[in-house]
């Protein structure tokens, strides 16, 4: 397996909708970083690899669902980076094993599954008790890999832009990679973060949060855009998924759904309806997604 390689090029956009409003649009290529561990899933991943080898640690357990990409990419990195893994998944276990979980489990990562009402309070002392009696001493890497660290991880985007802009954009999960982008940014241009969620007004308070707990300033330069999210997490619409297309057709880059497809229609919506300055130079940063297709 390969290992992840930084930094990612820059890729100029070059459409009539964005010639029209007067705007230049980059995309930093983050998918193309490692086919099994792209994008912002090895940003947020690459420093709490360093903190478990540091603290001692030869097993990393984390969170999440059973279609989970930070799933999929910790099994990843912990074969290429010699650690043990265990991935406790929300719900049942079914059998068999979708693409994503077979994949872990041939990465080597244990699994582990805890029923919905336990999964809530996942990180309460009783549970992380029992997970420990269960799998002995670990390393807690948070669902979706979001902590300080991860953070650090994705700043570390905005090091390697070396043209000016005046818009850095993502998309949102959790937003880890947004809190990383402003903490890059120290001030500097404007971040939009495009959540996938519906009714995510929340992770305006969630970004806040990260930066005061990682130490780091509120410069006020960053924006949650909340009217992307095609009917929620993971939903998709017709119109989104001919956008998908088109533009997979005009640029002969992938978007997926979830995450990019989202952020890249807001992008050229916006573009449209004379949201940005005319002149302006937005980076948007394509986090990757995973390939469940591909061996480990």
């Amino acid at each position: 397996m390969q290992e992840p390689q930084t930094p990612t090029p820059l890729h100029e956009i070059v459409d009539p909708v964005l010639v029209a409003a007067g705007v230049t649009l980059l995309m930093k290529r983050d998918d193309l970083v490692h086919p099994s561990i792209p994008g912002n899933k090895w940003r947020k991943l690459r420093h709490n690899l360093d903190a478990a080898r540091e603290s001692g640690a030869d097993t990393i357990l984390t969170f999440g669902g059973a279609y989970s990409n930070h799933i999929y990419a910790t099994a990843s990195a912990g074969k290429l980076f010699g650690f043990k893994t265990i991935g406790v998944i929300r719900g049942e276990e079914h059998l068999p094993l979708n693409d994503v979980l077979r994949h872990a489990v041939q990465c080597g990562m244990e699994l582990d599954y805890l029923d919905r009402g336990t999964y809530r309070r996942k990180y309460d002392g009783d549970v992380l008790a029992d997970l420990r009696n269960r799998h002995g001493a670990f390393y807690l890497l948070p669902e979706g890999g979001t902590n300080c660290h991860a953070v650090r991880g994705c700043a570390e985007i905005v090091d390697e832009i070396d043209v000016p802009f005046d818009y850095v954009c993502c998309p949102m999960g959790t937003g880890g990679t947004l809190t990383g982008v402003i903490a890059g940014l120290a001030g500097r241009a404007h971040a939009l973060g495009f959540s996938s969620l519906k009714g995510a007004a929340f992770l305006t308070g969630e970004v806040r949060s990260l930066l005061s707990e990682c130490g780091l300033a509120d410069e006020a330069n960053w924006t949650v855009m909340l009217d992307y999210h095609f009917g929620g997490f993971a939903k998709r619409t017709p119109e989104l998924l001919d956008f998908i297309e088109r533009f997979g057709a005009a640029h002969r880059i992938s978007l997926d759904f979830v995450y990019t497809g989202k952020m890249m229609y807001g992008l050229f919506d916006l573009a449209q309806k004379g949201f940005f300055p005319q002149g302006s130079r937005i980076v948007a940063v394509h986090t990757g997604g995973v390939d469940a297709s591909r061996s480990a």
